[in-house]
């Protein structure tokens, strides 16, 4: 009775598994699995408190850099422990064996050894679909590596041009002040729309394939997500400042740009508001926008509205 019930525990242990290396490597939508999602967890949860009294930042990110290869290397070795003992439980009832001799030759099945022959024609059928169950493991995974590192280096090109625009780390204002310094504000909507579709792109690809997201930038002055920041805000102070000579594409670009922050942030588990209030609190000061405006000037940004004018409008863009 022990045996089939443990037959029976790895038929459900087995479906578990398939379901989630289907929902993670096949299927290109947002999936949760309650297996990735809690080895994630576990992940950033030992690099945070690896990191905890790191205060170098280079430091720091050289070390939460393997936190995206870790998770991934950490969910096929808990595949493989669930195909594992799930086929050593199918095994056990049908050759007879001790459980120890059963995970033997399962092991010796699923990583295709061939050390232990098994008798019978059950035990035969489940060790030929062992097998076949790693290599399958295997060779999805090796197929779902170049799909990870073709998305992150269309990401980091983006990136790393910015950081002519913007500076180091990307700052919003920084990029409209250079524009003005070098009497180029006509380049501003080829920027727009640049990243109106770099957000779209990340918006498909980080959501579906949620590894994505703790792959970290190789710079971590530069990061992707302060890069998307920087330019939504240089956009947002655009429109703001400047309603009647503001490009058209600064619009789509904020419209996009922050349903991707939403799509992302609901990917990860976190709460977010579909229609904030344009006079919702903002964590960004009053303040700090003078200052942004001030390096806007100095630089030669010529003004359609003054600073008191313009931050109801910048702050109802910055809410979102």
């Amino acid at each position: 009775m022990i045996r089939w019930l443990g037959f029976a525990a790895g038929i459900v242990l087995l479906l578990v598994t398939a379901s989630s290396v289907i929902k993670t490597l096949l299927i290109p939508r947002a999936a949760r699995t309650a297996l990735g999602s809690a080895l994630g967890w576990l992940v950033r949860g030992a690099f945070g408190k690896i990191t905890a009294r790191t205060e170098d930042l280079r430091h720091r990110e050289r070390i939460l850099a393997a936190s995206g290869p870790a998770w991934l290397i950490s969910l096929l070795v808990c595949w493989l422990a669930c195909l594992l003992l799930g086929y050593a439980l199918l095994l056990w009832p049908l050759n007879h064996h001790t459980f120890p001799l059963s995970l033997e030759e399962s092991g010796s099945s699923l990583f295709t050894l061939g050390f232990v022959r098994p008798y019978g024609t059950g035990p035969t059928g489940v060790v030929f679909l062992a097998g076949a169950s790693g290599l399958a493991l295997v060779a999805l995974l090796i197929a779902y590596l170049p799909v990870l590192y073709a998305a992150f280096n269309r990401r980091e090109i983006s990136v790393t041009m910015l950081e002519a625009l913007a500076g180091s780390p990307p700052w919003g204002p920084e990029l409209l002040a250079r524009q003005a310094l070098i009497g180029d504000v006509a380049y501003l909507p080829k920027v727009y729309e640049r990243w109106t579709e770099w957000a779209a792109d990340l918006a498909e690809s980080h959501t579906n394939y949620r590894t994505l997201v703790f792959f970290r930038s190789p710079d971590p002055q530069t990061s992707w997500l302060l890069g998307l920041l920087a330019v939504l805000d240089a956009a947002a102070l655009h429109l703001s400042l400047n309603p009647g000579t503001a490009p058209p594409e600064a619009r789509p670009l904020l419209r996009v740009g922050y349903i991707t922050l939403r799509k992302l942030a609901r990917s990860l588990g976190l709460a977010v508001t579909d229609d904030p209030h344009p006079e919702d609190p903002l964590v960004l000061t009053r303040a700090e926008f003078d200052t942004a405006v001030d390096r806007m000037r100095r630089a030669g940004w010529v003004f359609e509205r003054e600073p008191d004018e313009a931050w109801p409008h910048f702050h109802g863009w910055r809410v979102n």
